[in-house]
């Protein structure tokens, strides 16, 4: 072979072997190194990833009836690139679902692959539009599934339950707070289109299977919900205070039996409500407790036994001047016992409590008590209260403190101190929630009462107890809470209300009473708040008189519903002549400010 030959040979060889190694090289390249982006674009066009939407967990209450559940719809959603038809798309689906559209239109307008039409539609109506569009062949319009929360009972309950957006995400009460059980995981599933945008269903990719929300119980029974609603309604009617709560609850175990305040809303109609109809007021609402607190000192100097319930105390006959300040009771009281200076609610004496155990011990019991703190409940936005430390009181406090004055408290704190009282000397941790649970009916998880700490001795639990029976009768403050066939135990309150612009509303009052039966093993404790309650004479305008019958009549339904066994008969005589007067009103010294310390100056009783 001629050599020039061989040499043309050779060149047109190697040219193949190079042409050859580069697509080779090509091949490789795309093939291995840029598999996996290539293999996205081309998914991109042809795979879409469905979301399989968990159902969101039912909410129920200690007997299982449903407050808060699900009902099925469907979201209508576009994919821009699929569209054959858009003009007759917008015109169908417009008309089917309700929507302008232009608004639609120009929705569409974009070549975004995810474009979500409208949300909860039902599932009646999305059928009917699916039909329609497939009779029209017209493409690129899916539907997902999806479900509503439903509240049956409407504004029952609606401050505990919450509500979700449309994202089904927990806001307020339960629902957020126990967002992470109810909301459950969201599933998926690839779906492979062919170029008409219909599901190639043997080409169908990676599934995984939602997992549901769980089921919340709560400890709330709505029988005794429902009666309390009913009581805190015809409170609002008869005295149209400002705002109202009412709680019950179990003292042994924390469970909150039935919780409502005033104003509030309906859970179904959310978008309508009104900011303060959303407040839980009995976990934010700061207020000065008036005599309700005077237990604090009562059992104080009864624990460290600096005196015995029937050791006497010289309550000045009605005025002691301390501090350079006057001290006035409603009555000219001269020799008191211990249990008398609750049972007659005198200010002075409690003043007088709190002096035999000191400031900084006084201050203890106080916080000992859980004020000051936040209570632990599984509910959002709860707030501390505001107790200031001996060293920010003025040289009055002590005296003022005892009588429920230079404080603020929740009324959940207050009936959790009364539940105290009742339970043995014992502060439990509130519960909300009683168990937490799959939809098979598998228990994730099972509150049980949680002690925080032993507050006072169970002796000294019992005497405070036992004076408190005395308040609920003839020689107290509170005679018109007693239930005919058992024995109450409790205290009332009368603050005034503090003037934001400093000082005090003159004639505008808060009024309470916070009480257990049966005295001798109490099944439930109970606390009515009324904020501003407005009464036809000044002089019924007292927790005695407005508070206290709310309680017997709230108390006295639960008890028939709690099938408890009555066992002794209590007047129910209600003689005005031996309710508290007011003792007059009186500035606070500037020394503690009213911006401060959330001062009210007090009728205490």
């Amino acid at each position: 072979m001629n050599p020039n030959t061989r040499s043309r040979c050779v060149l047109v060889c190697i040219a193949f072997i190079a042409l050859f190694s580069v697509f080779s090289f090509r091949l490789i390249y795309l093939q291995a190194i840029k598999h996996d982006e290539y293999a996205g674009l081309a998914a991109e066009k042809h795979v879409y990833k469905q979301i399989i939407h968990a159902e969101r967990g039912t909410i129920l209450d200690a007997n299982d009836e449903v407050l808060a559940h699900n009902v099925p719809v469907e979201t209508i959603v576009a994919d821009a690139t699929h569209l054959n038809n858009r003009q007759a798309i917008v015109d169908l689906v417009s008309n089917e679902l309700g929507i302008s559209s232009g608004q639609l239109a120009e929705k569409l307008g974009s070549d975004r692959r995810y474009i979500v039409i409208k949300r909860e539609v039902p599932a009646s109506v999305a059928s009917a539009l699916r039909e329609k569009l497939r009779a029209a062949n017209l493409r690129g319009i899916y539907f997902e599934h999806d479900a509503t929360r439903i509240y049956p009972n409407g504004s029952m309950l609606c401050h505990v339950i919450g509500f979700t957006d449309f994202e089904h995400h927990g806001i307020q009460g339960v629902e957020a707070s126990m967002e992470e059980y109810l909301h459950g995981q969201d599933g998926y599933r690839y779906i492979e289109h062919n170029r008409a945008g219909q599901e190639i269903v043997p080409y169908r990719g990676q599934e995984r299977a939602p997992r549901d929300g769980y089921q919340v119980h709560l400890t709330v029974d709505l029988s005794l919900q429902n009666i309390v609603e009913n009581e805190i309604d015809a409170a609002m009617q008869e005295y149209s205070p400002q705002k109202a709560t009412i709680i019950l609850m179990r003292p042994q175990t924390g469970e909150i039996l039935a919780m409502a305040n005033r104003p509030d809303f309906d859970l179904n109609l959310r978008s309508e409500a009104k900011p303060e109809e959303m407040k839980n007021r009995a976990i934010i609402d700061m207020m000065e407790p008036g005599s309700t607190f005077k237990i604090v000192a009562a059992a104080a100097a009864l624990n460290e036994r600096k005196l015995r319930p029937d050791s006497t105390i010289f309550c000045e006959n009605g005025l002691w001047n301390f501090g350079g300040t006057a001290l006035h009771d409603h009555r000219a009281f001269s020799y008191l016992s211990v249990r008398d200076i609750l049972i007659k609610s005198s200010n002075i004496g409690a003043a007088k409590l709190a002096l035999s155990v000191g400031e900084q011990k006084f201050y203890e019991y106080i916080r000992r008590f859980g004020f000051g703190e936040r209570t632990g409940i599984e509910l959002p936005g709860e707030i501390n209260g505001l107790i200031r430390p001996p060293q920010s009181w003025s040289k009055i406090s002590i005296s003022r403190i005892p009588m429920g004055h230079e404080i603020g408290v929740t009324p959940l704190q207050m009936t959790m101190a009364m539940a105290t009282i009742a339970n043995g000397g014992k502060l439990i941790t509130p519960r909300i929630v009683k168990s937490i649970t799959t939809s098979e009916g598998k228990t994730i998880s099972s509150l049980s009462p949680v002690v925080l700490r032993q507050v006072i001795s169970p002796e000294t639990a019992r005497e405070i107890g036992d004076a408190l029976r005395g308040v609920v009768s003839d020689r107290g403050t509170a005679a018109a809470a007693a239930i005919p066939g058992f024995t109450i135990a409790g205290k009332t309150g009368t603050a005034q209300k503090v003037d934001p612009h400093g000082g005090y509303e003159q004639g505008k009052y808060v009024v309470s009473f916070a009480g257990y039966l049966p005295a001798e093993h109490p099944e439930f404790v109970g606390l009515v708040v009324l904020d501003d309650a407005k009464t036809s004479k000044p002089e019924l305008n007292y927790g005695g008189l407005i508070a206290g019958p709310i309680f017997s009549r709230v108390a006295e339904k639960a008890a028939r519903y709690l099938d408890l066994e009555p066992h002794e008969e209590i007047r129910k005589a209600i003689p005005v002549e031996r309710v508290e007067k007011p003792m007059p009103t009186e500035r606070v010294r500037k020394a503690a400010p009213v911006e401060r310390v959330a001062l009210t100056n007090a009728l205490h009783h």
